[in-house]
C-alpha cells in the first residue's frame, strides 16, 4: 500500500513537489529509497495530513482512507508507540 501511495504522490505534480520540499529529498533520492519503510510511512503521513489528498489517494488505489492512514503505523510502528 505504501508503494501504491508513493506512486500516486509521484504522479501528482503538486503532491510530489510538496513531499520533496518537506522531506528534503530530490527525485533521484526518492527513487533510490522507494522501498524504505520510513520513507513510505512519511508519504502516508503527508497524505493523512490533508484529508482531501488522503481520500483522493485512497480512491485511486482502491482502499479506504482509514486503511491508508493506518498503513503508516504498520510501516513505522516505532513512530507510533
Amino acid at each position: 500500500m505504501g508503494l501504491l501511495a508513493l506512486a500516486h504522490v509521484a504522479g501528482d505534480e503538486t503532491l510530489a513537489s510538496r513531499f520533496l520540499a518537506l522531506s528534503g529529498l530530490d527525485s533521484a533520492e526518492l527513487r533510490a529509497r522507494a522501498d524504505d519503510p520510513a520513507l513510505l510511512a512519511a508519504v502516508l503521513e503527508l497524505l493523512a495530513a490533508h484529508e482531501s489528498d488522503l481520500v483522493a489517494c485512497a480512491a485511486a488505489i482502491n482502499v479506504t482512507p482509514a486503511e491508508l492512514a493506518g498503513a503508516a503505523r504498520a510501516l513505522a510502528p516505532e513512530e507510533y508507540s
